[in-house]
């Protein structure tokens, strides 16, 4: 039956015959996994519409009331499937569908519940897929109205962008104290066209990477995007900024309009001390798509995308992401292969060469923009649009730089120690920094479906409504799973515009962190949902806080999974899994910043060389994780790692961001802990706000003030020292007992 439906010829005989496997599974001879089956062949083979193979061939022959409750819901999650009815639609089809025929009326059946459907249908929507095959990718024309990067729709879209951002300008120049607020709701309107489309053409070329016409139609893009601020939109920020402060209060208090605009035009103003003259604004904006960094920032990562690493003993090469995962293999001897792959190949595909080059122009178009503009310091400039004082900053980077390498050593001493003794290591080198603990189904691969469940699991358990909304996002097509060549390294989400993001881009290779980098990344969804509200002007959060949502999901994920552990032994290995995160997102993360330091620091005087960067990440290596010999026995092979983080080149000084992060939701988890009663309220209503609180006034309501110098160490012992001092108890109770 399945096979004549998918090669017959005839849409009548299609709908007869789908009509005969609708009373299969009415009269319940298939199960609901069976159908399944057929919905895969279905969707893989035959493209058909709702009149062929549909919610009307199972109302028209009336089987409805005389389904179980699993088969309907099953059936229900087919139609969606094959049509891919958004989430938003799924509710009127269901009644459509269900009510009509009475279905909901038997006495064993409730009202239908739209959630309890939305969970099956993105339970079973991956339920057949095997654990790196099959993985989802995401459909940005789903969301999007371009039916391709390359339609007119997108020109005319930038078009409308230009004749929106001339009528700006003919409107407000000169008269913006006038009319405020007609020009910020102007203004907003533009914005959200304008990252509409250039956010579509980021994301496609996102994942293809290796596409020389996907390339050039971006750029295209980015360079005439930067002409109409260049031409029309500039002169807002620097009349913004001109406005005396009674000017300013005048202007607010005459419009209702704009108190709700308030933090986005309080931190427009703050650049003030920093703007050059409108014409020198206008040449370094129109020029920056083709004399600035962003083509070799780009340039860069195509190759990076494109690298292939030659592994010892195997013909068949690897690209990074795959590499990378094998860092965190069980087994030594894939580890020590991998980094010695992963260093040499960074040579041999000249990716360190391609990254100097690179850094040499970011780090000084950084060193003169900071001393043309005037800011104070390295930082100053990342610091301003985040939000946050230099002198916090500092005292996080300082408290890191002076207290975290202790607790590193001790952490990676008691690494050693466990490793040691459970998997025989002679030596403790650099390729065993992310070594897991070996326990039984330690190297479980795990499927995307196991992923998601875990994720979805670990999000209710704290907050049902950011569950909810995790669910959609996997449900909705917003989600790019497998490492696939010519696509970006790593993962992130993008917020694109409210209303239509967000959307995750990963490299899912099966491991325990690909699980946390899909809760993190879901975190950061999730907060772009709820900060929607906001507008598109001021929905993105500053840095500072804008990882506080992804961290705080990985953590309840992480919790959530802890508390699933059968034996010491393996609690023992999920905490050290979680110091090592803790570790990477803090410590590593700041010596990261003290190499961004060194490099611009260097640049600041003349070209840097590929062997002064080599030389930079090995001094940042001994000052944040000890002498070779002190814990690691080891440091061969590391000399290039530097040469493929990407945030060097795109956001200088983002890094800190991660630390910043890390510690502040180390702290609110604290408060959770201690006292769980109205904390998710409180988090929503943080993650609401968007762009519109800084980060002491987002924190106040938790008792917590990062602006205080002794804030960080407090947060060093609430976080990372209670983990720590766990892991030593546990290893030394199994080390008395190894059936623990």
């Amino acid at each position: 039956c399945i096979g004549f439906v998918i090669c017959c010829p005839s849409s009548k005989r299609r709908t007869s015959l789908c009509i005969c496997i609708s009373k299969n599974v009415c009269e319940e001879k298939w199960t609901p996994r069976s159908l399944l089956a057929v919905i895969r062949l279905r969707l893989q083979s035959v493209n058909l519409n709702s009149q062929t193979f549909g919610l009307n061939s199972y109302t028209s022959c009336g089987i409805f009331p005389h389904l179980s409750e699993e088969t309907a819901l099953a059936t229900v999650l087919f139609s969606r499937s094959l049509f891919r009815v958004s989430a938003d639609a799924f509710s009127p089809v269901v009644r459509t569908a269900f009510l009509s025929s009475g279905f909901w009326k038997r006495p064993q059946f409730q009202q239908p519940s739209l959630n309890r459907l939305q969970s099956v249908l993105m339970s079973t929507a991956v339920a057949e897929a095997d654990a790196l095959n099959d993985l989802p990718r995401w459909d940005l024309e789903r969301h999007f109205p371009f039916p391709s990067p390359h339609d007119s729709k997108v020109d005319a879209t930038i078009d409308e962008v230009e004749a929106l951002a001339k009528s700006f300008n003919e409107q407000f120049k000169g008269k913006l104290e006038a009319r405020l607020g007609d020009a910020v709701l102007a203004m907003e309107k533009i914005v959200e066209k304008w990252h509409l489309t250039s956010s579509y053409l980021s994301l496609s070329q996102a994942t293809q990477l290796a596409n020389e016409e996907m390339i050039r139609r971006a750029s295209s893009a980015q360079a005439r995007f930067a002409k109409i601020s260049a031409d029309f939109l500039n002169f807002f920020k620097i009349e913004l900024a001109a406005l005396g402060d009674e000017e300013f209060e005048k202007a607010m208090k005459a419009d209702s309009r704009l108190e709700r605009y308030r933090s986005f035009l309080e931190e427009t103003r703050k650049s003030k001390p920093f703007l050059l003259e409108e014409s020198v604004e206008r040449a370094l904006t129109v020029r920056g798509p083709w004399a600035g960094t962003r083509t070799v920032t780009e340039f860069f990562e195509q190759e990076l995308s494109k690298a292939k690493f030659k592994v010892e003993g195997e013909e068949e090469e690897l690209g990074l992401e795959q590499l990378l995962s094998r860092l965190s293999s069980p087994d030594q001897s894939v580890r020590q292969t991998a980094l010695k792959s992963l260093n040499a190949g960074l040579e041999l595909n000249k990716v360190d060469k391609i990254a100097c080059l690179s850094l040499n122009m970011v780090c000084g178009s950084w060193h003169i923009e900071n001393e043309e503009r005037g800011y104070k310091n390295l930082r100053s400039k990342r610091n301003l649009n985040n939000n946050v004082p230099d002198e916090v900053v500092d005292a996080l980077l300082e408290t890191v730089r002076s207290y975290g390498p202790s607790l590193t050593k001790r952490y990676y001493q008691l690494k050693k120690k466990v490793l040691q003794r459970t998997a025989g290591l002679k030596e403790f080198t650099w390729a065993d920094r992310n070594a897991p603990l070996e326990v039984k189904g330690g190297d479980k691969v795990y499927s995307w479906n196991e992923a998601v469940e875990i994720c979805l699991r670990g999000y209710k358990k704290f907050s049902p409504r950011m569950a909810t909304l995790f669910q959609n996002m996997v449900a909705e097509g917003r989600l790019d799973a497998p490492a696939a060549d010519g696509k970006r390294s790593g993962a992130f989400c993008s917020g694109v515009i409210p209303g239509v993001g967000p959307f995750q881009l990963h490299n899912y290779q099966g491991t325990k962190r690909c699980i946390a980098t899909l809760a993190h990344e879901s975190g950061h969804g999730c907060h772009y949902i709820l900060s929607g509200k906001q507008g598109a002007l001021m929905h993105h959060a500053p840095l500072t806080l804008a990882e506080t949502a992804s961290i705080f999901g990985e953590m309840v994920v992480f919790r959530d999974l802890l508390d699933q552990t059968g034996s010491k032994t393996e609690r023992l290995g999920m905490i050290l899994l979680k110091i090592d995160d803790i570790v990477n997102s803090v410590v590593r993360q700041c010596s990261f910043d003290r190499f961004e330091e060194l490099a611009h620091t260097a640049r600041s005087t003349g070209r840097f060389s590929v062997a002064n960067l080599d030389s930079f990440w090995k001094q940042t290596v001994v000052e944040y994780y000890g002498a070779e010999g002190e814990v690691f026995d080891k440091y061969e092979d590391i000399d290039k790692l530097w040469s493929y983080v990407p945030h060097f080149h795109s956001v200088p000084f983002y890094v800190y961001a991660y630390a910043f992060a890390d510690m502040v939701v180390g702290s609110l988890y604290s408060v959770y802990a201690k006292n769980s009663e109205g904390f998710e309220e409180k988090l929503i209503d943080l993650l609401e706000a968007g762009g519109t609180r800084d980060f002491v006034e987002a924190l106040k309501p938790f008792g917590l003030d990062p602006s205080r110098s002794e804030f960080w160490k407090e947060a060093f012992d609430a976080y990372l020292e209670p983990l720590l001092s766990e892991a030593e108890e546990l290893a030394e109770e199994i080390e008395k007992n190894p059936e623990a």
